[in-house]
C-alpha cells in the first residue's frame, strides 16, 4: 500500500485525534495521504459500521478496498479497534491481510411507472411505514411470478454483510458475509407463520404497494443502508436485486467469523 485515502466521521472523532495519529504513522512509513480517492490503493474509513456503509455506497464505482476503524460501540464491519490502530497498520503496510469481495444490492424505485431514484446497499434496503403506527401490506414479486402478501411493519431485503444487522434483530437468519444471496425479513409480521425467505442472488425482488385498509392510501418509506430515504405510496414499486459491483474489505483478523461473531453476542 503505497497511496491511502481516509474518509472520517467527524463526530466520532471531532478534534481528528485520530486522523492525525494516522496520517503521521503512515508519512512516517513512506505513504501518501492522498487527497483524491481515485489515486488510492485502499481507503481506511474511521467511525463505525454506519461510516463505512456510506463509504461503500459513494465509491461503488471505484472498486477500492475498505478497512474500518472503529470509533464507536458495535462493530462487525469496522473490525479494527480504537487501541489496536498501529498494529493493524503495521499489518496493512505489510501485506497481511485478505480481502473479502461482499455482495451489494442494487434498488430502483418507480412512480407511476417512471423511475424516481437508483441506488445501492451494502447491508440492506428497508422498506417500512413513516408516520404513523399503522400496519402495512405489501406484494412480493420474485422473477415476475408473486410470491407472497405480507402484512407486517416493513420487510428487509438484506445482503449476507446485512444478515448481522436489522435483519438479525427482526429474527432473520446470520449468513456468513462473504456468501451470495438475497434474504428477505418481514418486520413484525401480523400472522404467525411468515418466515424469513432466502433467495439466489440471481434472483429479481419487486415490492409492490398496494392500498391498504378500506382502500386507503398508503405511504412508506424506502431506506438504503439507513441513510438514503425516498417515500413511496399505493401503486409504487421497488426493484431490488444483485448489483453488479461489489465491495472489497479488507480482513487483517486471522478469526473466523463465527469466533467474531460469538464475541460479539457475548458483550
Amino acid at each position: 500500500m503505497k497511496n491511502i485515502f481516509l474518509i472520517t466521521n467527524k463526530e466520532k472523532d471531532p478534534e481528528y485525534s485520530y486522523t492525525d495519529k494516522i496520517k503521521s504513522y503512515l508519512g512516517a512509513h513512506g505513504v501518501d495521504v492522498v487527497s483524491h480517492m481515485s489515486e488510492a490503493d485502499c481507503v481506511i474509513v474511521l467511525g463505525g459500521d454506519g461510516t463505512l456503509l456510506k463509504a461503500a455506497r459513494d465509491m461503488i464505482e471505484y472498486e477500492i478496498p475498505l478497512l474500518g476503524i472503529n470509533l464507536g460501540t458495535l462493530g462487525y464491519l469496522a473490525e479494527v479497534e480504537s487501541g489496536n490502530i498501529e498494529q493493524a497498520l503495521d499489518k496493512l503496510l505489510t501485506d497481511k491481510y485478505t480481502r473479502e469481495e461482499r455482495m451489494m444490492l442494487s434498488g430502483t424505485v418507480f412512480h407511476k411507472g417512471k423511475e424516481v431514484i437508483h441506488d445501492f446497499a451494502l447491508n440492506d434496503i428497508v422498506i417500512a411505514r413513516c408516520g404513523s403506527l399503522q400496519m402495512l401490506k405489501f406484494n412480493i414479486y420474485v422473477n415476475g411470478r408473486f410470491l407472497n402478501g405480507y402484512s407486517a411493519d416493513g420487510i428487509i431485503v438484506a445482503t449476507p454483510t446485512g444478515s448481522t444487522g436489522y435483519n438479525m434483530s427482526a429474527g432473520g437468519p446470520i449468513v456468513e458475509p462473504s456468501a451470495s444471496l438475497i434474504l428477505l425479513t418481514p418486520i413484525c409480521p401480523h400472522t404467525l407463520n411468515t418466515r424469513s425467505i432466502v433467495l439466489s442472488p440471481e434472483d429479481e425482488v419487486v415490492i409492490d404497494i398496494p392500498t391498504g385498509r378500506e382502500r386507503a392510501v398508503q405511504t412508506v418509506e424506502a431506506n438504503f443502508d439507513g441513510t438514503q430515504n425516498v417515500t413511496l405510496q399505493t401503486g409504487d414499486r421497488i426493484v431490488i436485486k444483485k448489483a453488479s459491483k461489489t465491495t472489497g474489505i479488507l480482513k487483517l483478523n486471522t478469526e473466523s467469523f463465527l469466533e467474531i461473531l460469538h464475541k460479539k453476542m457475548a458483550d
